[in-house]
Formats: structure tokens, C-alpha cells, sequence
């Protein structure tokens, strides 16, 4: 069983004073529930017999009265534990927020998407009728004492009552809780699906997947719909049965109360027999209404188990070391990466280094490990083995909102986000117009963004979707050389750029360069070697070559000259560098 989660616990326990207010208006409108059945006496015994109006019309006025304080009771009631809720959304969206993005960071194939959903379960819950209903078991005990003093035989009935709809509630919970937490698990799963259909509706929809994906997502959706309706069959017969006793209480005390009247053995008089039964359905009425939201209770359970978990296995990150800014010097020893959540490394023992000022070209065939590479070489995947520092900082380690002012990133899968174009160069912090255009010129798209409807205040849509995909790119591009970062990571930048952003690129890399920047780059584009200073090959994890670029270009013209001169039995002519790139085992072709 998932261990509760004590961030969880103390957030939850949090608006205690809160809790202890609502408990107290909770005795308050239990005791003023008793309203009618004190009116209903009244009535019977004072009005009935003097037959006097005007005291009718004075019980007729304080009922009103106390049913308006009744309503105000529950008004402020409410108020209380919507306060509780927005009290413990308060604490904890900070922290279930960041730990979703890092459980998300961390592992991409089983990344935790349902933190905000699940926070949001449990604090609507708090307000919700369930909790109210706990609120009202001191109230409940109450009219039990009170049947009790009417007659203990009263009391025992209903206290019988009240244990059978306790085990009705317990059989329920038994019952129902593995169920709807299976549909619960499918419903998610669906939901994902669904996403992931529509996020990708041009691809599925151009190669007639649509019936096979919606088939996937039906499966997904049946197996929620089963288990509800599994759950849902057990809770319905707890329900039922919840009811019954119930009704079946009420009917045995009114007989109860007037044998016990007819015997002048119940307090009051057989007059009080109605009161007796009004005063049974209190005692059960919480246990009822509990039975009655099992949904709402299924559904805060599952969500708590899945906050606990996620804030269980990603600790509070702690707010580390100020460290001077960067001047770029990374260098990564003996590097053992694994992707988060796989056990087998990608990496096996890179070795590297890059000095401000240099560009180092990190060039092999598809699944070599290069955009592992980069992820570990911008701290965003921890390394097993050996460190990536940056001026002798653990670049993982480094706190991300000291180090990433400093830092540009372009992944292999670029991802711009809903909001303008400047706010998205500006990473979407104060949008200093002057930086932005800097970067943009330097990217040479200043005279495309002006074109666009609203220049650089355009809205891109989720994703940047009114934008190509060389726009898309180029727009990154300028993100990250925003403000001119000390250290850059680019994975194949070019690779929806047309032969104008692959020169814009191209001037871009060379005046950071110029400036001092230490950039590494990713490429399958020749285009890209002849600018860099150090060129790193791999394949399957590991360094093939690693040096200066004429050193490690002309061994792969040799190894490729080797190669061809075994394949034709002869001494061909020698191979010209780029074309020894293409060719050779890795290359950048």
C-alpha cells in the first residue's frame, strides 16, 4: 500500500481552526435541525389543546426565525471549508506543480500528468457533502442521546440501526474500492489516448489510422466503463440497502415509541412517538449521505494515493548553492547516462570537453546517443556514472533558475507554447523588445516576424501551430541565443531550415562564437563541420573519434578509403573529406 505522503498529511491538517469552525457551526445546525420536531410538539401540545392562534402564530415566527439561522448556519459553513480547500490548493499547487514537471522531466515514458487534476479532486472534496456528512456525527450522537433519554429501547433500536448501516457502508468499501479504481486507472488512460489522437489528428487522419486509433481509444474507454459499472453494481445494492434500513428504522420506532406510549414508558407521552422516529432519521442520516457519495469518496482516495506517491518520489528540490555566473568551460568525464526509468545505459563512458569560444560538432548515425547526449549536457538527465560539469559545477546539480538565464537549449523536438512570438523568444519572462529583436536579427528572421498579422505580438496558438516548421525552428533558435547565453546546446538546429536559415544559422553560431560562446551542436548536416572546431563521432553510446576537426575528419577519410579500397580489391583514389563523413561507419551524412 502507498505510503501516505507527510508534505500531504500536514498540507490536509493544515486549516485545522478552520475544521474545528466548521464543526462547530456543524453542532449548531444539528441541534437547529431539531427545529421541526420541537415546532411538531408544540404544536401537538400546546396549540391543539388551548387552541390558541396567536400562539400558534409566535411558533409559526420563531420556526421562521430559526429556519433563517439554519440556512445562514450553512451558508457559513460552506464558506469555512471553501476557505480549508483554497487553504491546502494554496500550499500545495507550488509543490505538486514542480513535482509534475520533474516526474514529467525525468521520466518521458511514464511522466505523471494528473498532479494539478488530482489536487483539484481533493480540495473540491473538502467542501463536498461527504465531509459535511462527518461533520454531522456529533449532531448525530446527540439525537441519539436524546431517543436514549425519551427510552433506552430507543436508543438500542437505533443504535442497531446505525451498526447495520455501518457494515452496509464497510461491505460497500470493500466491494467498490478495487473496481472504481481500476476505471479510474482507464479513464485516465483513455483521456490520454484521446489527447494523443487529437494532438496528432493531420497524421491519423492523411493515413487512414482513424478507425485503428479510435479502436485503441475505445478499449481504454470500455475497460473505465466496466469497472464503473462493476463498481457501481455493488455500490447500488449498499445503496438499496441503505434505504431500506433507513425506512424500515423510522416505521420501527414510530411502533417502538407508541407501544412504549400506550404503556407510559416513553418520556412525553405516546405524542412523542413522531418525534422519536424524526429523531432516528438523524442519527442515520450521515451514515446515509457517506454511502450515497461512495463516487466522490473512490475518487478522492485514488487521487490522494496518486499525490502521495508523486510527492513520495520526488522530494522537495532544495534551493541550492548561488554560484557566479558561467563562463563556459564544461567538460564530461567517463559520462553513463541511462534514460530516467531504464536500466541499460545509452551512454558508456563519453568523454569530452569545450572551451568558450569553441564549437564542438557531435556527429554519428540515428540511436547513437546523441540526444541523450545533449539532454545530460544541459542537466536535464542525471548521468549513472562520471559528471557533466560546467566552470567545475555539477551542470545537474545546478539549481535552473540560477543556471538557465545562461543556457540555450534547442531539442531534436522543437516545442514553442501558447502565447506570442516575443514571449516566447523572451522565455516568457519581461519581454525586453530590444533583446528580442537582437535575437531575432541574429537568427535573420526580424523581416519574416514583422509579416506576421501582428508582427511580434502575434499568437502562435499551442505549439506554435500557425507556424511552419522551419519558423517553429528558427523561433527557437532565437529563444536560445536570447540575451546571449554563455553556453549553448543545439540538437540538429538546421534540420527544417532552408539553405537562407541554414547560412542565417551559420552566422549566428560564428558571432557567439566570436563573442565567446561554448557551443555544441548536433548535426547530420556537413554544412555544420566546416564551422566547428572539434568534432566528436559516435556510435551505439560511445566516442569513435574526439579532436580537432581536420584530425578527426581526415581519420574517417582514411577509415572510409580502408573501407572501400577492401570492398573493390584495389587502391581507389583518395576520398575527399565530406565525402568521407557521409561515408563512414557513423557519419554525418
Amino acid at each position: 500500500m502507498q505510503r501516505p505522503s507527510p508534505e500531504l498529511r500536514a498540507a490536509l491538517w493544515a486549516p485545522m481552526p478552520l475544521y474545528m469552525q466548521a464543526a462547530r457551526h456543524s453542532l449548531l445546525i444539528g441541534v437547529l435541525m431539531l427545529a421541526p420536531s420541537w415546532f411538531m410538539f408544540e404544536v401537538y401540545g400546546r396549540v391543539l389543546n388551548s387552541r390558541n392562534t396567536a400562539t400558534l402564530a409566535w411558533l409559526v415566527i420563531a420556526a421562521v426565525g430559526l429556519y433563517v439561522v439554519l440556512e445562514l448556519l450553512e451558508i457559513a459553513r460552506s464558506r469555512v471549508l471553501y476557505a480549508a480547500a483554497s487553504l491546502v490548493e494554496k500550499r500545495l499547487t507550488p509543490r505538486v506543480f514542480n513535482a509534475s514537471f520533474t516526474a514529467n522531466l525525468h521520466r518521458p515514458m511514464g511522466g505523471y500528468s494528473q498532479g494539478m487534476a488530482d489536487l483539484r479532486t481533493l480540495s473540491d472534496f473538502i467542501p463536498s457533502t461527504a465531509v459535511t456528512a462527518v461533520l454531522d456525527f456529533p449532531a448525530s450522537l446527540l439525537c441519539l442521546v436524546l431517543l436514549s433519554v425519551m427510552s433506552p429501547w430507543l436508543g438500542v433500536l437505533a443504535l442497531l440501526a446505525a451498526g447495520v448501516q455501518t457494515a452496509i457502508g464497510a461491505y460497500q468499501e470493500r466491494q467498490s474500492a478495487r473496481p472504481y479504481g481500476e476505471a479510474n486507472a482507464a479513464a485516465v488512460e483513455a483521456q490520454q489516448r484521446a489527447a494523443g489522437i487529437l494532438r496528432n489528428a493531420q497524421v491519423i487522419e492523411s493515413m487512414g489510422m482513424e478507425a485503428r486509433m479510435h479502436e485503441r481509444w475505445t478499449k481504454s474507454q470500455s475497460r473505465f466503463l466496466i469497472g464503473l459499472s462493476r463498481a457501481s453494481d455493488k455500490a447500488g445494492v449498499a445503496s438499496a440497502a441503505s434505504r431500506m434500513v433507513v425506512t424500515l428504522q423510522g416505521s420501527l420506532l414510530l411502533g417502538l415509541a407508541a407501544w412504549l406510549g400506550v404503556n407510559n414508558m416513553l418520556l412525553g407521552g405516546p405524542g412523542e412517538a413522531i418525534v422519536a422516529s424524526i429523531l432516528g432519521g438523524r442519527v442515520l442520516a450521515p451514515l446515509a449521505q457517506l454511502i450515497g457519495q461512495w463516487r466522490a469518496i473512490g475518487g478522492v482516495r485514488t487521487s490522494f494515493a496518486r499525490l502521495s506517491q508523486l510527492l513520495n518520489v520526488v522530494p522537495e528540490a532544495e534551493p541550492g548553492m548561488e554560484l557566479p555566473k558561467p563562463k563556459g568551460v564544461m567538460r564530461a568525464e567517463n559520462l553513463i547516462v541511462a534514460p530516467p526509468g531504464v536500466n541499460a545505459p545509452v551512454l558508456k563512458g563519453v568523454t569530452l570537453m569545450a572551451q568558450p569560444g569553441e564549437i564542438l560538432a557531435v556527429i554519428g548515425a540515428s540511436a547513437s546517443g546523441k540526444s541523450t547526449l545533449a539532454r545530460a549536457l544541459v542537466g536535464v538527465w542525471p548521468s549513472a556514472g562520471g559528471k557533466v560539469r560546467l566552470d567545475g559545477a555539477d551542470i545537474y546539480t545546478w539549481h535552473k533558475s540560477q543556471l538557465g538565464p545562461h543556457v540555450g537549449y534547442v531539442p531534436q523536438g522543437v516545442e514553442l507554447f501558447d502565447g506570442t512570438v516575443a514571449e516566447n523568444i523572451a522565455r516568457f519572462g519581461k519581454v525586453d523588445l530590444d533583446k528580442v529583436r537582437a535575437a531575432a536579427d541574429r537568427v535573420g528572421i526580424t523581416a519574416m516576424l514583422d509579416e506576421l498579422p501582428d508582427g511580434f505580438d502575434t499568437q502562435i496558438g499551442d505549439g506554435g501551430a500557425v507556424l511552419s516548421g522551419g519558423q517553429r525552428q528558427r523561433i527557437a533558435i532565437a529563444r536560445a541565443i536570447y540575451d546571449s547565453p554563455r553556453y549553448l546546446v543545439l540538437d540538429e538546429p538546421n534540420s527544417s531550415l532552408d539553405d537562407a536559415g541554414d547560412k542565417a544559422l551559420l552566422a549566428t553560431l560564428n558571432g557567439l562564437r566570436q563573442a565567446g560562446c561554448t557551443i555544441i551542436v548536433i548535426t547530420h548536416r556537413v554544412s555544420l563541420l566546416g564551422l566547428s572546431d572539434k568534432v566528436l563521432l559516435m556510435a551505439e553510446g560511445q566516442v569513435v573519434k574526439y579532436g580537432p576537426r581536420d584530425e578527426v575528419l581526415n581519420a574517417m577519410r582514411q577509415a572510409a578509403t580502408a573501407v572501400a579500397t577492401k570492398a573493390a580489391g584495389a587502391n581507389p583514389p583518395a576520398v575527399p573529406a565530406t565525402a568521407a563523413v557521409a561515408a563512414a561507419p557513423g557519419g554525418a551524412a
